[in-house]
């Protein structure tokens, strides 16, 4: 995927500009957002499994080393493979090697936001392979030739009637009068078409919200079943995921379902939850023949060495976009690489750079939504400032955002002169706001006013009120 962090900005505005686009984010706050706030309220211990997953995580990214080790002998145990991979070009290496040693034509994927981050379809297909998505948002957008919008909803950014256009357009062959009115009549066609690619599959892809270091056992959920289908039908079982995934115990696995469900779509537990240990093994009705893994660093181990350490913990459920009043208004493709709101915010500057991704920690209000309902506590405003910070050390933050920097700092080391700036200005707003007590347009503030007005100061500045309030406190001292 060709990054377009760095322009973000003129994504946005053209996202704020789509009404389609609009009309698809309008029921993110009355959905997920809703169902989230209602399965926290009905699991009273919530909040303590939350504590439980951030310390667990911890204790896990402190010893990666360890359980990453212990995770490969219980693979190679069980009779699977598991391959490590510095980047996006080893990995996409050896899962090409595995499909082309399997003699593979036909490849079925479930959702994989790793191999969205390292291009995979695109290096399977220049190999001559067919690579069909089978989770249906992903299928979805597969035939628009568009990237997901979000880690758990991939299209959540599209109204029915343009999946219903898609379908129409792409399956040609089937009865032109036939009903897609209701998304059950949408799915049952995805499924009539889906259904022959996973019998002729000869590789099946997925990926894998966790690994058990104790077992060797890779966890995906999914509330379609497809990622079964994709796994148990094919002769070769291929996973790919990142080093970060794994989790020392099976016990602790189920710790972190009990919160990732309840923080990605508001369920109690997906409609299913899969756990796979290796290939076939005699007696077995089903499986595949082989089963590898591979396992990606791409610039983990850099962050885990970091500041950022803690954006690892992510167990990938996307609350915080849910709440994320920006993710809100602009959709995820305006932040122009594979994960967006503000886990993306943290995690793209790390994976592509500062200089190509830069704006994207800028553009948060820090209103700290994210971090309230993050299941593992991730403190993400706080990476976002470290991320702002290291772009202004580097000399990248761009001059107008230096020079008021600057500004405010030389007013912040003199009081006085701040007390007198913020005194004048508050009462020359309210005089020109005039009886609106309000701004339509703003020198320096379009961004605001281009949306909405901006208020005019009213009453006392802080300032003074509280000088205000410590003079009051000194004559009753005084009375006394």
């Amino acid at each position: 995927m060709q990054p377009t962090a760095h322009d973000f900005k003129s994504n946005a505005r053209a996202a704020l500009g789509d009404k389609q686009l609009q009309d698809a984010l309008s029921g993110l706050p009355g959905g997920l957002v809703a169902q989230r706030a209602a399965a926290r309220a009905r699991l009273p211990e919530f909040d303590g499994l939350r504590d439980y997953g951030r310390d667990l995580r911890n204790h896990t990214l402190e010893h990666l080393d360890v359980y990453l080790e212990r995770y490969e002998t219980a693979v190679k145990g069980a009779g699977g493979h598991v391959h490590w991979a510095a980047n996006g070009d080893e990995a996409c290496a050896a899962i090409l090697r595995i499909c082309q040693d399997a003699g593979a034509r036909l490849v079925t994927k479930g959702k994989s936001m790793v191999s969205e981050e390292i291009g995979l379809n695109a290096r399977l297909e220049g190999a001559g392979l067919e690579v069909v998505e089978t989770d249906l948002g992903e299928y979805i957008l597969q035939i628009r030739h568009e990237t997901p919008s979000h880690i758990i909803a991939p299209a959540i950014h599209l109204t029915q009637g343009q999946v219903e256009a898609d379908f129409r357009r792409e399956h040609a062959h089937l009865p032109a009068g036939r009903r897609l009115v209701d998304p059950a009549e949408l799915v049952d066609e995805a499924r009539q078409i889906l259904r022959e690619k996973f019998i002729e599959a000869d590789v099946g892809i997925t990926g894998a919200n966790f690994l058990i270091a104790e077992t060797g056992s890779s966890i995906i959920v999914t509330n379609e079943g497809n990622g079964d289908l994709t796994q148990s039908l094919a002769r070769v079982h291929i996973v790919i995921t990142s080093i970060d995934k794994v989790v020392p115990t099976l016990d602790d696995a189920s710790a972190l379902l009990r919160l990732l469900a309840r923080s990605a779509t508001g369920q109690e537990i997906t409609s299913y939850t899969t756990f796979s240990t290796g290939p076939r093994r005699d007696g077995d009705p089903d499986g595949p023949e082989a089963y590898h893994v591979v396992l990606l660093d791409n610039g983990r181990t850099e962050l885990l060495g970091s500041e950022f350490r803690e954006v690892l913990r992510c167990i990938r459920c996307g609350a915080c976009m849910n709440h994320c009043p920006v993710y809100n208004a602009v959709g995820g493709h305006a932040y122009g690489w594979v994960y967006p709101g503000p886990i993306g915010a943290v995690l793209n500057p790390g994976f592509i750079g500062i200089k190509e991704a830069g704006n994207l920690p800028n553009a948060s209000t820090f209103c700290g939504r994210c971090e309230a309902v993050c299941p593992m506590r991730i403190p993400l405003p706080k990476l976002m400032r470290h991320w702002r910070e290291r772009e202004f050390a580097g000399g990248d933050t761009p001059f107008t955002t230096r020079m008021a920097l600057k500004s405010w700092a030389a007013l912040a080391r003199r009081p006085w002169a701040y007390h007198l700036l913020a005194r004048l200005t508050s009462r020359a707003m309210r005089v020109a706001s005039g009886r609106s007590g309000a701004f339509r347009w703003l020198p320096f503030a379009t961004g605001w006013t281009g949306g909405r007005d901006f208020p005019a100061p009213q009453g006392r500045t802080f300032q003074e009120l509280w000088a205000a309030r410590q003079k009051q406190a000194a004559s009753k001292r005084s009375a006394r």
